[in-house]
């Protein structure tokens, strides 16, 4: 159960990239919907050929794909027409066009989501107070007033202000975090993810660069609340300090660290948060 009081069954995935979420909140209820929204075509045509088309027709039929930005949200144009009307739970509205391959969210008449989320730090692509509260609204827009929740991530400590690159090793490539310049100012910076395959030998220099603004809690709290949500909520954890996990193996390294939910929180060298905000 979550805060509404029932079984969450409608979800939505902001910056869903290869939509790898929502295909798994498919599987572990037959009732259960999806729609992932992203920016990156070719990241949502991956998810359509690695994920979506090898789960079988009951679960392809109730994920969304959507091409779009999520400041626009509506004016998203749905990816994976090939099914879209096998899932009952979902309605057009009136159109003249009544052809699949035009159709935007706004054409949709969806469930309210029970939950909407934001992961992999997606937020910190969005540059100003205005595009985050902007955001923020349409999240809200799209919750179960019942008690929807809105879930994001955010990273921090003193570490995540200044250059810094931290390695892991896999059995077939080393990744790499690089973590440029930070201005203190406008709180931005660019991270890098760099891929070194050891079969063939290769690398794979920005394989994904993002131009970053670090946003800090309480600026997210206070967007959050801005755009109207009832309450808001922190879950972090310590993470391992950054001197000590420079070069890794695998993914041990601090995982036996739990999330708690917090209400003060002293600054560490490096910390992970999970923010809540109740519709």
């Amino acid at each position: 159960m979550y805060v509404g009081g029932r079984v969450p069954l409608h979800f939505q995935e902001d910056f869903c990239g290869t939509g790898l979420l929502s295909t798994e909140w498919l599987h572990s209820d037959a009732r259960r919907t999806a729609i992932g929204l992203d920016l990156d075509v070719e990241a949502l045509d991956w998810c359509m050929e690695n994920n979506v088309n090898k789960v079988g027709a009951d679960v392809s039929s109730r994920i969304f794909l959507f091409h779009g930005n999520v400041l626009q949200p509506l004016e998203a144009k749905l990816v994976n027409v090939a099914t879209q009307y096998l899932m009952q739970n979902v309605t057009l509205g009136d159109s003249e066009d009544d052809s699949p391959d035009h159709k935007l969210m706004k054409d949709f008449q969806f469930p309210a989501r029970d939950i909407v989320c934001a992961f992999n730090y997606s937020c910190c692509c969005l540059h100003t107070r205005q595009e985050l509260v902007s955001y923020f609204k349409h999240a809200l827009s799209a919750l179960n007033k019942k008690g929807g929740i809105f879930v994001m991530d955010l990273y921090g400590g003193t570490s995540a202000e200044h250059e810094l690159r931290m390695q892991r090793k896999f059995p077939n490539f080393t990744y790499v975090w690089e973590q440029a310049e930070f201005d203190i100012i406008k709180r931005k910076t660019r991270i890098s993810l760099h891929f070194n395959l050891h079969k063939p030998q290769r690398k794979i220099r920005h394989a994904f660069s993002y131009s970053w603004r670090l946003w800090s809690l309480p600026e997210i709290k206070d967007c959050l609340e801005e755009a109207g949500f009832q309450s808001v909520h922190f879950w972090i954890r310590h993470m391992p300090d950054s001197e000590d996990i420079r070069s890794t193996y695998g993914l041990a390294a601090g995982r036996d660290i739990k999330y708690e939910e917090v209400t003060s929180f002293q600054q560490q060298d490096s910390w992970n948060a999970y923010i809540v905000g109740v519709a």
